[in-house]
């Protein structure tokens, strides 16, 4: 298996709760390399532009609402196998559906609120890099 990154994110609905130290904690127990991290707060404009994707989907609106809403940590993960382990760690995206003991069971506050995300695939996970980070914050 091949060494790949992926992008993380804990989303607004945990920062607000203080659940950083343990998603990270989470993330290094799972023999994630932290490559870059950083915390900000995306505008709505950022956050409609990263979820561009989604823009004709009827719950677009909410999202980028609820993702520009408070803080966010980006953080890009290295690893073998990163994008596949790093949503086996997240769990479903609906949290009713999740595995017990992934990240969104433990966490998430409903589906929309589901306290990390992660790229779905190395495309993805190109973008979503190049989104958050500039080559000058890769360690």
């Amino acid at each position: 298996m091949a060494v790949e990154q992926t992008l993380a994110m804990i989303k607004p609905d945990a920062t607000a709760r203080n659940l950083e130290g343990k998603i990270i904690s989470r993330i290094e127990e799972e023999g994630f390399n932290i490559v870059a991290m950083k915390k900000l707060r995306l505008s709505k404009a950022a956050a409609e532009c990263f979820y561009f994707v989604h823009r004709e989907r009827p719950f677009y609106g909410d999202l980028t609402d609820f993702m520009s809403s408070g803080p966010i940590v980006a953080l890009l993960l290295e690893r073998e196998g990163a994008i596949a382990k790093w949503r086996e760690t997240m769990g479903a995206t609906n949290p009713e559906q999740a595995d017990e003991g992934t990240l969104r069971k433990l966490y998430a506050l409903d589906l929309e609120k589901n306290s990390t995300h992660g790229s779905d695939a190395p495309e993805t996970a190109a973008e979503e890099k190049a989104f958050f980070f500039s080559g000058l914050e890769l360690v």
